[in-house]
């Protein structure tokens, strides 16, 4: 089992609030990502749901238990940390083991679960070497295989890609992603990756000062955003953003408009600007068009786009694509604006 609920559940130093009241049911075998900027809070919640940083009040419950003032060796949690926090003189096979020694396993348990540790990760031909002989993505493997072996009802993971390269990123999400679903373990992942957050995810939480914004499906954060705030982060590149002064009488509010739903028309179109920095990146071109009176808009267009520096370009957008937001930048029902 690893069903993990939140009540309440705040942070303070001292007179800092740095999670404010919230709720969270994080279901069995469920992959839920936390993202939001830099010190948003997702961390701290990690590290409290891990017993290393103290409730300040609320409720921590793992499976059906409350947990909050439980030491972290009793959760049944194992993290996972951004340093990898390998020992370098022991090899893999050590380092791996490590957990089971302290913890007074039977010795042929242990080589047994570091064997089908090492399988599931592909590390069976480093088992003899130190760290400092693997790359950087397997130096992450190791760490993973050390909470494996101690079969945990949840696996916590802080901003584990983050010391990687680009494509070394690209594949340990791919395969953190094939070890849930080949384990079916519930896993909790922090990281201000949008990107990583929508390609890994069961469900997301966002978060931005302290709260949760929303929670949802990748699919549903993109589509359906509750406010500006989720608009902007959830999406690459981010959310076109367009102050407006609708009719009859309506407050001024905002609208949203995602890169790939801005099109470039022959029409009169809703908005008429000068192409600036063109971006080709083979299958897809990144166009920056400056309008006037609304500042620079990104627009995603086909790889064999041929515009240039200079043009001059109508845009348009299908009504069922750009998204309204009110004066306080909540998602609210299409305004008359044109």
């Amino acid at each position: 089992m690893g069903s993990i609920n939140l009540k309440q559940v705040t942070k303070s130093f001292g007179d800092v609030n740095v999670i404010k009241p919230l709720d969270l049911a994080i279901k069995n075998g469920e992959f839920i990502v936390f993202v939001g900027p830099s010190g948003c809070g997702k961390s701290t919640l990690l590290r409290m749901i891990a017993g290393l940083e103290d409730t300040t009040s609320g409720t921590i419950e793992i499976d059906g238990q409350d947990a909050t003032n439980m030491p972290p060796a009793q959760r049944g949690l194992a993290m996972v940390f951004q340093s990898y926090a390998l020992y370098p003189h022991m090899s893999v096979r050590a380092n791996i083991a490590f957990p089971l020694k302290r913890a007074k396993v039977d010795p042929k348990v242990i080589d047994e679960k570091i064997a089908a540790a090492a399988k599931i990760l592909n590390l069976t031909d480093y088992l003899d070497r130190k760290p400092g002989q693997l790359s950087g993505g397997q130096r992450q493997r190791v760490a993973i295989g050390r909470a494996i072996v101690r079969q945990p009802s949840a696996f916590l993971f802080d901003e584990p890609l983050s010391n990687l390269d680009a494509s070394l990123r690209v594949n340990m999400r791919l395969e953190i992603s094939e070890l849930h679903k080949s384990l079916a373990t519930t896993m909790i992942y922090v990281t201000h990756d949008q990107v990583e957050a929508m390609t890994m995810a069961d469900r997301i939480a966002v978060f931005n000062g302290g709260i949760i914004e929303q929670v949802g499906t990748p699919m549903e954060l993109y589509q359906k955003p509750i406010n500006r705030f989720v608009a902007g982060f959830i999406g690459s590149p981010k959310m076109n953003f367009i102050d407006v002064s609708p009719k009859h009488g309506d407050p001024t509010h905002s609208l949203g408009v995602r890169p790939e739903h801005l099109k470039v028309t022959t029409e009169k179109g809703l908005w008429r600007g000068t192409v600036g920095v063109v971006e080709h990146l083979g299958s897809e071109t990144f166009l920056h068009v400056n309008v006037e009176g609304v500042g620079t808009l990104t627009i995603k267009d086909h790889g064999d786009c041929t515009l240039q520096y200079g043009d001059t370009v109508n845009l348009t957008a299908p009504k069922n694509k750009i998204l309204h937001f009110d004066a306080n930048g909540q998602t609210i029902a299409s305004l008359s604006w044109q």
